[in-house]
């Protein structure tokens, strides 16, 4: 298989994430390219200027960035882009930054966007957790969106899953008070996990009640892929998440 990022232009790949269990380090996804067209290549070379955001590892100015002061979302692992592209038309008010590592589905939204002659997205073409831990400030962030991440469904992957206690934590930190997280899964063991961690941590209120889920929010547009699944029978979970203040905060 050709190698995407050979290509003149082409961004490097990010490095794996990886977190820590123990003294052992876990990769948390696997960068499945699939096939990395010329219009993708051509979008890196000349939209990533416009809508890119390099990382460097240092917290960013998102009001130079972006060229106002507005509410942001942050959308991790926005796969093609599809729920990202329609939020930021319908809700031009606030930014939206978006964050994925494959690079196939970062190109199509490069695309998109020009064509939408959006105003209020940037991209990222890293990993979320060192995105979050050294560019974000705390307190930033207005929304987190985490809609079907990977759920990796064999048992001894589990651990591979994004949503654990120390990213969780991270989270919160990150949330503005009044912040809202939603997530969205269609593996029900995934969602009794973000159930298990994120009705046990601490500055999170889920807006269902514990265990609790809410129909599909008109902000987050179902995918062709959820709706053959709800016609076989999947369900979908969506989890939404208020940030409050904790007991004994100063």
């Amino acid at each position: 298989m050709t190698d995407p990022y050979s290509s003149q232009g082409a961004k490097a790949p990010p490095k794996p994430f990886t977190a820590t269990e123990g003294q052992r380090k876990v990769r948390s996804f696997v960068l499945r390219q699939g096939r990395f067209t010329e219009a993708q290549q051509r979008a890196f070379d000349a939209l990533w200027p416009r809508f890119g955001l390099d990382y460097t590892g240092a917290p960013r100015d998102f009001d130079a960035a972006f060229g106002r002061r507005a509410p942001r979302i942050l959308e991790i692992g926005f796969g093609n882009g599809e729920a990202l592209r329609y939020s930021a038309a319908r809700d031009p008010a606030r930014d939206h930054i978006g964050i994925e590592v494959h690079a196939p589905g970062v190109g199509r939204l490069l695309n998109a966007l020009a064509e939408d002659d959006a105003q209020n997205v940037r991209l990222y073409h890293h990993d979320a957790v060192e995105v979050l831990e050294h560019e974000i400030a705390d307190d930033a962030l207005d929304e987190v969106r985490i809609y079907f991440p990977d759920p990796w469904h064999k048992k001894r992957h589990h651990k591979r899953r994004l949503v654990n206690p120390a990213f969780a934590a991270l989270l919160v930190r990150k949330l503005a008070p009044g912040g809202r997280l939603h997530l969205a899964t269609d593996w029900q063991d995934y969602a009794e996990q973000m159930w298990d961690v994120l009705d046990a941590t601490a500055g999170l209120a889920n807006r269902a009640g514990p265990r609790g889920h809410v129909p599909r929010p008109d902000w987050r547009p179902q995918t062709h892929f959820e709706a053959r699944g709800l016609r076989l029978g999947h369900g979908v979970w969506d989890l939404l998440y208020d940030r409050v203040a904790t007991t004994g905060a100063g």
